[in-house]
């Protein structure tokens, strides 16, 4: 199972740590072991860590309206997305 790191701008650090949207996304796809991280120089800029089983289904999911509804609730900056998969090669 390969593991996802997601980081991003968001407009408050509170509201985002505190969101109930990333299990409510996430959960329903499999997604296990999610993790959150605040740069502490910029809390602003955070990422999440998480296990995905099934990457053609998550990409999927990035692409949904669901997906982009969860984001504005949590205040991501979505041109700021970055998501890289771990190479296990």
């Amino acid at each position: 199972m390969p593991t996802i790191i997601g980081h991003h701008d968001i407009k408050d650090k509170d509201h985002w740590l505190a969101s109930p949207k990333r299990e409510e996304v996430f959960g329903p796809l499999g997604v296990t072991n999610i993790r959150t991280f605040v740069d502490p120089q910029n809390p602003k800029h955070v990422a999440v860590v998480m296990d995905v089983p099934d990457l053609d289904a998550f990409k999927a999911a990035m692409q949904s309206e669901a997906m982009g509804e969860a984001m504005a609730y949590d205040g991501v900056l979505p041109e700021t997305l970055v998501i890289l998969v771990e190479d296990k090669a």
